[in-house]
């Protein structure tokens, strides 16, 4: 089939302080989140002057991606649709069918299996195509990418990086990921399969990621914990962790946010503030790896996720744990259940 364009869809965030407020109201909508829970977490972002780096970072790789393309002779031009904030995908597709594109594929911002990592993506497509209505171009979202070589080798070259910024002495590697309430792990998959495909595949890639850079041993831990506390999160928090890393006279880490593809607020404030304030406490260096996004071969990976479906490529993965996921037509979801959301409890 041909194709017409492709969608840079993300998550989105804030570029000033008074996007700050709006666009935590549309994260959270429907959850029950206490107006005191949104304060708190705007402190954050005000502490970065309002902005999140995830929008100006995102134009940044659609612009690598772009060049990517046009090096390559594929004429397709990459349109920015957000879940949250502006550009809104609704707006975005509502452009795309003006400008007359007619098929596109979807990249989306996250390289796992889950609810909120794969399938939300498929709820924002539906949403946006019947937002537009008659004529909305049909959408392919393509796969997930935790185990492309390209996304290894992009994050093993940071942790190489991060450790030499180390001086050489020896430092735990740590990868983290978005903790996420277990029950919605649990549901993370097809049925079938038993679930838990997203931590699954995080501690897959951490583990390729961890032999391509040389590391032997290494955790995987979580952050970014929300909720109320009397819901299981997947553990243990990074902070926790750098604590008992600590206890164990462990005196230098490297934390790769394996889990991410580019930095926002979550990675700013929650690795380079709490993280990294909580290590220099205890007295122990801290190195926090790059996010791939800024590497050129993001860049290439996700040029060779438009080819599979542009011209027939050959699937590249490195790990034989998973099948294919995340090929869907028109924000239709994988499988029957797979991924199927989990009802958060209103916040009292």
């Amino acid at each position: 089939m041909s194709y017409d364009a492709l969608l840079w869809l993300s998550f989105g965030g804030p570029e000033g302080p008074d996007d700050v407020m709006p666009f935590l109201e549309n994260v959270t909508r429907g959850r029950g989140v206490p107006r005191e829970r949104l304060e708190e977490v705007a402190e954050h972002y005000r502490h970065f002057g309002g902005v999140s780096p995830i929008n100006r970072l995102n134009r940044e790789a659609m612009a690598a991606v772009q060049q990517e393309l046009a090096a390559r002779g594929i004429d397709l031009p990459v349109y920015f649709g957000n879940r949250n904030w502006h550009p809104m995908v609704e707006d975005t597709l509502e452009r795309m069918r003006s400008d007359g594109v007619r098929r596109a594929l979807v990249f989306p911002t996250s390289a796992y299996g889950g609810y909120s990592a794969c399938r939300q993506y498929d709820e924002d497509i539906e949403r946006a195509r019947a937002a537009v209505g008659e004529g909305a171009p049909e959408l392919l979202k393509l796969r997930q990418f935790f185990d492309h070589p390209l996304f290894v080798a992009a994050n093993a070259d940071a942790i190489r990086a991060a450790h030499a910024r180390l001086a050489g002495r020896p430092a735990r590697t740590v990868f983290t990921a978005h903790s996420i309430p277990t029950a919605a792990d649990a549901a993370a998959g097809p049925p079938e399969t038993g679930g838990e495909w997203y931590s699954k595949q995080v501690f897959e890639a951490a583990r390729l990621v961890a032999a391509q850079s040389g590391v032997e041993e290494y955790d995987v831990v979580w952050q970014s914990r929300s909720g109320p506390p009397h819901i299981p999160w997947l553990e243990p928090d990074i902070v926790d962790h750098i604590d008992a890393l600590h206890e164990q006279g462990v005196r230098d880490v490297v934390v790769s946010p394996i889990g991410f593809v580019s930095d926002h607020l979550e990675v700013v404030w929650d690795l380079d503030n709490e993280a990294a304030d909580r290590a220099a406490e205890l007295g122990m260096g801290f190195a926090r790896a790059a996010t791939p996004n800024g590497d050129p071969r993001f860049a290439e990976l996700v040029v060779e996720l438009a080819q599979e479906h542009l011209a027939g490529g050959g699937v590249r993965k490195l790990s034989e744990a998973f099948p294919v996921a995340g090929c869907t037509l028109n924000g239709a979801p994988c499988a029957e259940g797979c991924c199927a959301p989990v009802r958060r409890p209103a916040t009292s």
